[in-house]
């Protein structure tokens, strides 16, 4: 019987490659023919854009490390010699620096859309979860790389933070000593979180993204109805019939997003790369000094929220505890949210009002935690962090009890 050539068959370079690794299959499987909701709004956007941001991350961060110097003497002066002296140094910096800030704007609105459209609900679990790693190592992250440049607040700031772990009753000191390498934050110190920070971290972080979209694309992608297309599907193609590719339709969308964040983006570089001291603190513009404490330690504005909680509460542990707890709780929210929705479209006046109240608050926390420490600021700081343990521990109930809208058969959706 005669063999019928493959007419899809790619022939030349690419076929050759094709014969040795799958790279057109690749392509298809994870977007060319990947078929997505045709409903997706401009909330969806923040995922293509978080790996807009991690791209830069690493090549920049590539280019920093030609020129760094792991080194407490020659940190600081190195940073320098990156702004004045090599060829386009400081807008490789101003890109590095700004890009972590906008890796955080980005990751927040996209892990804020999960919450509006119910992401983290079955069958979407594990990328939840994956998310949630993410954000965590990116955490880790930003804090290793905001000690490098050795500045007064990098300094500080390093010795605050890893001072918590002195918290933790019994082995606590020997806990600090043993992360710092020395009884202060030294060279030891400083060569620790570089390695974390240019090797190891970005490893996992890539690795959980990669977990992230391979789950992603296993089960499929929610859409702002929270319904799953694979219920209504073409019996002829197989395809879900309220999905289109991912390519050229979201693709042409994806450019449009990215083009519209770059000029943003790089209007904040060439323009604002402090950010108005928020991006770039004044005191880091100074070398770190272990004699002069500054007038006021704050973390940079992404970790606001988390160390308003920790100075809300008195007892140093509690304050540890109820900060690490913040960022955990997102991990449960599968299993907290009890609605018989997904979309914020359909649930009732009990969950939205908790989500609005959960928004307001986290700004508040992000505001007060980078501010000077005050009576009005602890008050807020304290009743901000009641509602926000609300959101989570509550949601069980008032998920529950919520009256919901009745979900669509099909996607709602008006071309445009």
């Amino acid at each position: 019987m005669a063999i019928t050539p493959n007419p899809h068959k790619t022939t030349g370079l690419l076929g050759w490659i094709d014969d040795r690794f799958p790279l057109t299959k690749l392509w298809k499987d994870q977007w060319g023919e990947y078929y997505a909701p045709k409903n997706f709004n401009w909330w969806y956007i923040f995922g293509i854009l978080s790996l807009v941001v991690l791209v830069n991350q690493l090549l920049s961060g590539i280019f920093l490390t030609m020129h760094y110097k792991p080194d407490a003497a020659q940190a600081w002066d190195s940073v320098e010699y990156i702004m004045r002296d090599v060829p386009w140094g400081n807008v490789i910096r101003y890109l590095h620096s700004t890009g972590a800030s906008a890796f955080f704007v980005v990751v927040y609105l996209h892990m804020y859309r999960g919450l509006l459209y119910g992401s983290y609900r079955k069958p979407r679990e594990l990328i939840w979860l994956f998310g949630c790693l993410i954000f965590l190592c990116l955490m880790a992250e930003a804090f290793a790389g905001y000690v490098l440049p050795w500045g007064q607040m990098s300094y500080w700031g390093a010795q605050v933070i890893i001072s918590l772990f002195g918290a933790i009753p019994v082995i606590g000191n020997d806990l600090v000593v043993w992360i710092q390498g020395d009884y202060i934050p030294s060279d030891a110190t400083l060569n620790r979180l570089f390695s974390l920070h240019v090797v190891a971290i970005p490893f996992v972080l890539v690795g959980l993204v990669v977990a992230h979209l391979i789950a992603l694309h296993e089960v499929g992608s929610g859409n702002p109805d929270g319904i799953e297309v694979k219920k209504h599907k073409n019996p002829e193609t197989g395809h879900p019939l309220d999905s289109i590719p991912s390519h050229p339709y979201y693709t042409v969308k994806d450019m449009l997003g990215v083009g519209v964040f770059l000029l943003i983006f790089l209007g904040v570089v060439f323009f604002a790369p402090d950010g108005g001291g928020y991006f770039l603190e004044k005191p880091n513009f100074e070398p770190a000094n272990p004699l002069v404490t500054p007038p006021h330690i704050t973390p940079a504005w992404y970790f606001g929220a988390f160390y308003a909680i920790l100075r809300a509460i008195p007892n140093k542990l509690m304050g540890v505890i109820g900060m690490f707890g913040a960022v955990l709780a997102f991990f449960a929210l599968p299993w907290l949210d009890r609605s018989k929705v997904k979309s914020i479209r359909y649930k009732g006046w009990i969950f939205k009002t908790a989500i609005a109240l959960f928004t307001v608050t986290f700004i508040l926390l992000c505001y007060f935690g980078m501010q000077a420490p005050s009576e009005i600021g602890t008050l807020v700081s304290r009743i901000g962090t009641a509602i926000y343990f609300g959101f989570f521990l509550l949601m069980p109930i008032y998920s529950k009890i919520d009256k919901t809208k009745p979900e669509p058969e099909r996607v709602t959706y008006e071309a445009h």
